[in-house]
């Protein structure tokens, strides 16, 4: 059915293009007027624009109409899928990240627990100043 209704579809569409291609404009009628050889015509100096006019607007009613038939029939239709999802689901692993081995320092094992760390005794202050200035300071020579 809904083949049918587009192959009709596109038959009354191309027939309803081809009908207003034939027609002419309202711009035609002044140079009739005139003598411009439209009275020797097949359907007379007036019949071709009621007979096309009359023609378009039948294949315009049903042009609609066979669009609400089609909009009808594809209302209950499932929406179509795509053809990765008809596809059955692939079977692969991600790879597993790179881990570098774990490698430890070499630490001799001692046959006594470690000794608790001491902290040096705080140093004495400076005796004399000049000594401990000449130290840190360079010399300039003058």
């Amino acid at each position: 059915m809904y083949s049918f209704l587009i192959v009709l579809y596109v038959l009354v569409s191309a027939a309803l293009i081809g009908l207003v291609l034939l027609q002419h404009g309202k711009g035609a009628d002044a140079g009739a007027a005139f003598g411009s050889g439209a009275s020797g015509t097949v359907f007379g100096a007036r019949g071709s624009a009621t007979f096309l006019s009359r023609t378009t607007a039948w294949l315009a009613a049903v042009f609609f109409a066979l669009s609400l038939a089609l909009a009808y029939v594809v209302h209950g239709r499932e929406a179509p899928t795509s053809v990765m999802d008809q596809a059955p689901p692939a079977k692969t692993e991600a790879p597993a990240p790179k881990t570098e081995p774990k490698t430890e320092p070499a630490t001799p094992q001692a046959a006594t627990p470690a000794a608790p760390a001491v902290s040096p005794p705080p140093s004495a202050p400076a005796a004399n100043k000049d000594t401990d200035q000449q130290a840190t300071t360079p010399k300039v020579p003058n």
